[in-house]
């Protein structure tokens, strides 16, 4: 179905973006190791990255971010080898981490996208509307289903599901980023580059979001005739502790 195949394509090229989520807490051991692998990972390592998260599982069993990170890597092996088993231990891995953290996003994300890849994509919608009804006060949730509409070409209620997320928190800078992204397909630049903005003004450390401004900016300042405001808090600003996270993109 051409339809799915475009939709997944997307969908991967954001799930395979980066690196994965790091442990947190008081759980060292388990953070280190978790460290470690992903440090392998963004060496192309995956056997030893997936070796670096078995240690880290060891440490501290009850890590949802090892299981994910083990799910995300053997995501990727079985896409890059065509093997069925890895995606299916990926499968295997995401609940897990989910049935130990039921709101865990980035979990969300890579078994709706793995779902979707495999032909199952009722299945990823119903996956992230269980999540979004068992959570009413989570605004992730209502982010997650939206990408998912907007990817399989319907952006309108993709769009209403933002709105449902920002009720929720007016502070979610993925849902202002993700309306700027309809409004720039729709191609209302301006609505898109307040989206933009407004996002950028709630989570600084975001490159993606600086670069997506300055694209916005430079079609709309002909079309404005007008000078725009240059990007707050640019110049000097430096990632937050922790590795990068694919997931946590817009």
């Amino acid at each position: 179905m051409k339809a799915t195949s475009i939709a997944i394509s997307r969908l991967t090229a954001l799930l395979l973006a980066g690196v994965l989520v790091l442990g947190s807490g008081c759980r060292m051991v388990s953070t280190g190791r978790n460290v470690d692998g992903v440090r392998y990972f963004q060496q192309g390592q995956y056997p030893v990255a997936l070796q670096r998260f078995d240690a880290a599982q060891t440490a501290d069993p009850r890590n949802p971010d090892t299981y994910y990170n083990k799910a995300a890597v053997l995501h990727r092996m079985g896409l890059v080898n065509r093997d069925q088993n890895s995606l299916t231990q990926a499968e295997s891995l995401y609940q897990q981490c989910l049935s130990l953290n039921p709101n865990h996003v980035e979990c969300h994300r890579g078994l709706a996208v793995l779902l979707t890849e495999t032909g199952r994509v009722q299945q990823g919608f119903d996956l992230l509307k269980g999540w979004s009804g068992r959570s009413p006060t989570n605004a992730d949730a209502r982010v997650e289903l939206a990408r998912l509409y907007e990817e399989y070409g319907d952006p309108r209620t993709a769009e209403t599901t933002l709105h449902e997320g920002l009720a929720i928190d007016v502070r979610n800078w993925r849902a202002h980023a993700a309306l700027g992204r309809l409004r720039e397909q729709a191609n209302d630049l301006p609505q898109a580059l307040q989206n933009y903005e407004r996002a950028y003004s709630l989570n600084r450390f975001q490159p993606e979001l600086q670069q997506k401004i300055a694209d916005v900016r430079s079609k709309v300042s002909p079309i404005s005739g007008g000078a725009t405001t240059p990007i707050p808090g640019t110049a000097g600003a430096t990632q937050s502790a922790g590795a990068p996270n694919p997931f946590r993109r817009y």
